[in-house]
């Protein structure tokens, strides 16, 4: 599917992923085209899914979350059933801001959020340690974010 992106739809897609408020005046302006096709490319952007929605961005740190730890967690299950109770364990826990699956030593890799090393020791001994079928966790913890997010 990214072969029907040209130059201006890969152009508009790094500017509303930088700025979801952009009016399309602006945007046009941005990438160098007129208002009329602008608009029209970024509807054909959102009517083919492209674009899903747009949001804010939350300060985390601001919001008393500046503490980032990775997690490898590797389960002692990998049947389907029991990475479905996994999943659907990560969607409710507030703490996992990313979620993924992975190749390699272990099973899945989770980014958590948490206000101090302290409320980060709980989520991970109370929450992220009682998941479903959790063998073992590894824990890295960052110290600085570099670059996070945009297109």
């Amino acid at each position: 599917m990214i072969e029907e992106l040209d130059q201006f739809d890969t152009a508009i897609l790094r500017e509303v992923s930088a700025n979801g408020r952009i009016t399309v005046t602006e945007l046009a302006d941005k990438i160098n085209l007129s208002k009329s096709p602008t608009q029209a490319r970024l509807k054909r952007l959102e009517a083919t899914g492209y674009i899903t929605g747009y949001t804010a961005q939350l300060d985390p740190v601001k919001l008393g979350l500046a503490h980032i730890a990775f997690v490898e967690v590797k389960l002692d299950d990998t049947r389907e059933a029991a990475l479905a109770a996994f999943n659907a364990a990560a969607l409710k826990i507030q703490e996992i801001e990313q979620c993924h699956m992975i190749a390699g030593n272990y099973d899945y890799l989770l980014k958590i959020r948490a206000s101090d090393m302290r409320a980060y020791r709980k989520v991970l001994g109370e929450k992220i340690s009682n998941m479903p079928n959790v063998a073992h966790t590894s824990t890295h913890v960052v110290m600085e974010a570099v670059k996070e997010g945009s297109f």
